[in-house]
């Protein structure tokens, strides 16, 4: 593609936030534009985790863009179908032209003078945009934990955003850090062929049941038929996730029907000191609500040991922990005996002042590292304003989307824009017709540039901090949807459809408009 300077905007990431940016550019006429992304292929998240028994935690009719239903083959609908739909997306309205792959963006410098943005490419190369769309996301930098030792370990390892589908797990001795969205789904998956898994957790999360199934023929033709049907089936999810919400930012009282659920799905687990390691030490929604039919029973498993002491160090040949006790079934019967290092037993052995538990193979779902939006790419706003000293106490943005200081600048799922109960891409609807809508603003007279006034921007911020001290959010977990000091950088506050009404349209009033060569 021949280059072309300055471009109108720059959307970076090709994930759905980037993807739904560029379609609606394209159905706005606006064709000026170029979609950045480090990888080869589009997808985000989508496309960078590859882990066995991924699948989305949302159900597909609310887990796509309004505009554009899909035939989904099932209620939750695993990785591939979603990745699918992405590409089908670019496919349809032709974006490939303005898809620019292997080109992850180093820094963003904002040029007062020529009211552009200068960005520079992790190859070194440049280029310039009057406006950038950032569609980074929040959940694409993997962390791993700072554990002693942990490149000791001799073994293959992994986090679980990375997969290694080049080592078989069959019959190893597989150790998984963490218990969180992603571990909820690998873990029954590596069980059924692993010679035995142990399963560190540092807290219980609370597991809801999915009420998952195939979409049969006639439930398809049903669609196809009546739309009506899917839109109702779409509306009814997003009340079901508001009313989850009611429970989150109202009063934790309202979570009695969802904590009934849990603890009719708990029951499976029969043990009564197992069962004691499967339960939150925290109000429900605290930490990320899980959903998966598969959790508990996995943890039955008779080769799944579930280890709650804290993990003191790693050694080349496995795990060492606190005191050495774990809850769990035994030795790996019926899988036969792990390979590698002798039989799959489930306790390991003492050694020092801790316990050894021996590992093959050891995978980290460890999560990501969520506070630090934009990272690794380096913003710099109006008189060379830096955005990460600027948000050194926490990020912030008004309404999630803009910051006073960095002009012509905007996110996708930016600071406190995350859900706890609902789809993120009714979020990025409504966040990329406000983006839009700033863009149209800027239509006039020569160059020129938009930027929050300030003012607002820190009611905005004083708003979201009094709405968030009555979420459970700060009830004194921690999590990542907070910062170390307990504030909430990542989690909108109050119920989604009030967000949906906020950014129904952009609001000129809150920003300045400078054109160039106007005092």
């Amino acid at each position: 593609m021949p280059e072309r300077s300055p471009y109108r905007v720059a959307i970076v990431g090709a994930g759905f936030g980037g993807i739904g940016m560029a379609l609606a550019l394209e159905r706005a006429g606006i064709q000026d534009y170029l979609v950045l992304d480090r990888a080869a292929e589009l997808g985000g998240t989508w496309r960078d985790n590859t882990y066995p028994g991924l699948a989305c935690d949302v159900p597909s009719n609310l887990y796509s863009f309004s505009f554009r239903p899909a035939r989904w083959s099932r209620r939750f609908p695993p990785r591939e179908e979603i990745l699918g739909y992405l590409r089908a997306l670019a496919e349809e309205r032709g974006l490939g032209p303005r898809l620019r792959f292997g080109s992850g963006v180093a820094a963003a410098e904002f040029d007062e003078r020529h009211a552009h943005w200068n960005l520079t490419l992790e190859d070194g190369s440049t280029l310039q945009a009057a406006a950038v769309v950032s569609a980074v996301g929040q959940l694409n930098r993997p962390a791993l934990p700072d554990i002693a030792g942990r490149d000791d370990f001799t073994g293959p390892s992994w986090h679980s955003a990375r997969w290694n589908h080049d080592v078989d797990l069959t019959g190893r001795r597989v150790a998984v850090v963490g218990t969180g969205a992603s571990a909820i789904q690998f873990v029954p998956e590596v069980a059924k062929t692993a010679g035995h898994v142990d399963v560190y957790q540092r807290s219980a999360p609370y597991v809801l049941p999915k009420s998952d199934h195939p979409y049969g023929p006639a439930q398809q033709a049903m669609f196809d038929r009546f739309p009506v049907a899917r839109k109702a089936d779409r509306l009814r999810i997003f009340l079901y996730g508001e009313l989850l919400t009611s429970g989150f930012v109202l009063s934790p009282k309202l979570l009695a029907a969802p904590m009934a659920m849990w603890r009719r799905q708990l029951r499976v687990i029969t043990d009564p000191e197992l069962r004691a390691k499967c339960i939150p030490g925290y109000v429900m929604g605290c930490k990320r609500v899980l959903f998966s039919n598969d959790w508990y029973p996995a943890l039955n498993r008779p080769n799944v040991d579930l280890v709650t002491d804290p993990i003191e160090r790693i050694v080349p040949g496995g795990v060492v922990t606190g005191n050495g006790s774990a809850t769990g079934n035994g030795s790996a019967t019926g899988n036969g005996s792990a390979t590698g290092n002798g039989s799959a037993t489930g306790k390991g052995s003492a050694t020092g002042n801790g316990s050894t538990r021996p590992a093959d193979v050891i995978v980290y779902g460890t999560g990501f590292q969520t506070l630090d939006f934009l990272a690794p790419m380096s913003v710099t706003g109006l008189g060379g304003r830096r955005l990460d000293e600027t948000w050194r106490d926490g990020a912030e943005a008004y309404l999630g989307i803009t910051v006073s200081g960095f002009p012509n600048f905007f996110m996708l799922y930016g600071p406190n824009t995350n859900l706890g109960g609902n789809s993120i891409i009714y979020m990025l609807e409504g966040q990329i017709r406000y983006v839009l809508g700033a863009l149209q603003a800027l239509d006039g007279e020569g160059p020129g540039w938009v930027d929050v006034r300030p003012e607002v921007q820190r009611a905005f911020t004083t708003w979201v901090a009094a709405a968030s001290h009555t979420s459970v959010w700060e009830t004194g977990c921690h999590s990542w949807y907070t910062t170390a000091s307990g504030r909430n950088t990542n989690n909108w506050p109050v119920h989604t459809f009030i967000y949906r009404h906020r950014v129904r349209r952009f609001d000129p009033a809150s920003y300045e408009l400078t054109r160039l060569g106007t005092p």
